[in-house]
């Protein structure tokens, strides 16, 4: 089996490599330190299985999902996330990927996700599916968030980390236009007037880090 490990930072390939070591579930391991080179990788070598971090420098592991749906290339993906956050696992799983786990979980559950993920079933946290569970039982009102598009929830985090509208351009390779648009939706969508309110908002709800 040919596993592809992209997180940027070493510590965390290292432990994840070695969590695959114990599990003796692999023929080789490859690894990227960013999303440029992960993207790369992915596309040219047919992995098995990926584990990718949805949080590095250049492209973000939904900028690659996003991406590889655009090309029309399946690979079973296993999202990894320093966030527990329920609105990032439905987004990537929209977005073509098979699982999605938290870091605080890899230890224990990495071998059951693998497994169910090469079977062709969806995978997510224990810690994932009670918070989602919970979100169903509960009668309040959505997040605001969750009333954007794909499109738009990029452009908002990426405005909530204080990128600048050209920057965010070049990085989705869309026009600065483009994402202006998408700032006046998120605004309006969300009811704010300012980025300063999405950076809050972003903080609050553990959108960003």
């Amino acid at each position: 089996m040919k596993i592809l490990i992209a997180d940027d930072h070493s510590v965390v390939r290292k432990g994840l490599k070695q969590i695959l070591v114990d599990l003796n579930i692999f023929s080789t391991i490859e690894e990227a330190q960013d999303g440029y080179e992960a993207f790369e990788k992915i596309k040219k070598v047919p992995f098995d299985f990926v584990i990718l971090d949805i949080s590095m420098p250049g492209l973000s592991g939904l900028d690659i999902l996003q991406k590889l749906r655009s090309l029309g290339i399946k690979r079973n993906i296993l999202v990894l996330s320093a966030h527990p956050e329920s609105q990032y696992a439905i987004r990537a799983l929209r977005m073509g990927a098979n699982g999605y786990l938290s870091k605080e979980s890899a230890f224990n559950e990495m071998e059951l996700a693998i497994q169910k993920t090469l079977a062709g079933q969806k995978y997510i946290s224990s810690e994932i599916a009670a918070k989602l569970a919970f979100n169903v039982l509960d009668d309040s009102e959505s997040l605001l968030h969750e009333t954007l598009s794909e499109r738009e929830f990029q452009v908002m985090c990426l405005l909530a980390k204080g990128v600048s509208v050209i920057e965010i351009g070049k990085k989705l390779n869309i026009s600065d236009k483009t994402v202006s648009t998408h700032r006046i939706r998120c605004l309006g969508k969300m009811g704010m007037k300012k980025n300063a309110e999405l950076t809050l908002y972003a903080v609050k709800n553990g959108l960003i880090e």
